[in-house]
């Protein structure tokens, strides 16, 4: 592929880009703030910073809602922005390869490709890769052998749970349990036991930061900062671990009963394989305390975590980019190549 070429992954949470020009990842939030409904006043982390603090005339929102675009005019403007940071300022000619989610639909697959055709990027040829792929790649494994492997990626709004073989997808299951549903347990599980009112960015600090309290021992919880629902005044509350971990068992359960759905509708030979090798485990909200073990436990497997989740989609597209030998897990969309 030429070398002005870029390899996007945009997450409901995170946009990824893979920069062939100075092989680099970069990683901001998938948001974006407009004032009075029709200025953009901040994107990607700098717009994430005034997430429930902005005052009514500042919208701020993710164009992504459960792995799939919801606003593609915002989405547009995303890319184009991001991509001008990229190629400092002037948009040139390249090259786009895209990761889309297996497990929807022709049409929402079609926005993906659309997205970059319509975003005014100068895309000379837009290719697409199957989510699973990319990541099997991003994860060091030879996707195109006839070797079964299991990829379970947890985002923020979905998780993806796919059986992959000879680079392709055999099956694929798309669920919608990720890393926001863990911080809306946390909430709830906080507001029920100390009526404390917490906000989504303080249960997302809290949900990452439980192994770390684990390590310094078993006496310490969260430190959290809300508002009180009986006197309304802000408060300061320590939140125990065990009520973190209780509340998001529900969710795991969910997770696990979905992958074993999946590996009850495997090939046996393939299933063969997945026991020798184990789940790889990846996505920004597989981070999560306890989610690995449960996962081991629940399934009988080994598990493989990734050690750059957040990444391993756009580790994967860099890798097809660069390597002529994965480049037939590309694709162009039926009656839309050039």
């Amino acid at each position: 592929m030429a070398n002005n070429t870029f390899g996007i992954d945009l997450g409901t949470s995170n946009i990824k880009i893979y920069s062939r020009n100075d092989d680099s990842i970069m990683v901001e939030k998938n948001m974006i703030a407009i004032e009075n409904k029709s200025n953009i006043f901040a994107y990607g982390n700098s717009a994430f910073e005034m997430y429930e603090k902005a005052p009514v005339n500042i919208h701020i929102s993710y164009p992504l809602c459960n792995g799939v675009i919801a606003d593609i005019k915002n989405m547009e403007t995303l890319v184009r922005f991001f991509l001008e940071d990229l190629m400092k300022g002037s948009i040139r000619p390249a090259d786009y390869l895209i990761a889309v989610p297996t497990d929807v639909t022709e049409v929402e697959k079609r926005a993906f490709y659309d997205l970059i055709k319509d975003a005014n990027v100068k895309a000379r040829k837009i290719m697409v890769v199957e989510k699973a792929v990319a990541d099997g790649l991003g994860m060091d494994i030879d996707v195109k052998n006839s070797q079964g492997v299991l990829v379970v990626n947890v985002g923020y709004d979905t998780t993806e749970i796919s059986i992959l073989s000879l680079g392709g997808i055999v099956l694929s299951r798309l669920i919608k349990v990720g890393g926001l549903k863990f911080d809306e347990a946390i909430r709830n599980a906080v507001r029920k036991e100390y009526s404390l009112i917490i906000g989504g960015k303080t249960a997302e600090n809290v949900k990452m930061g439980l192994r770390d309290l684990e390590a310094e021992g078993k006496g310490k919880g969260a430190i959290v900062y809300g508002r009180d629902i009986v006197t309304g005044l802000p408060v300061e509350r320590e939140i125990p671990t065990v009520l973190v971990d209780e509340c998001l068992e529900e969710h795991f359960n969910t997770i696990i009963d979905n992958v074993k759905v999946i590996l009850e509708r495997t090939p046996p030979e393939l299933a063969a394989d997945i026991y020798r090798h184990g789940v790889y485990l990846t996505g920004g909200a597989s981070q999560v305390n306890h989610l690995a073990e449960k996962l081991g436990k629940g399934t009988g497997l080994k598990i493989n975590t990734s050690e750059n989740p957040v990444e391993s989609v756009a580790i994967g597209l860099s890798k097809i980019i660069k390597d002529d030998n994965y480049k037939t897990v590309a694709y162009a969309i039926e009656g839309m190549s050039k």
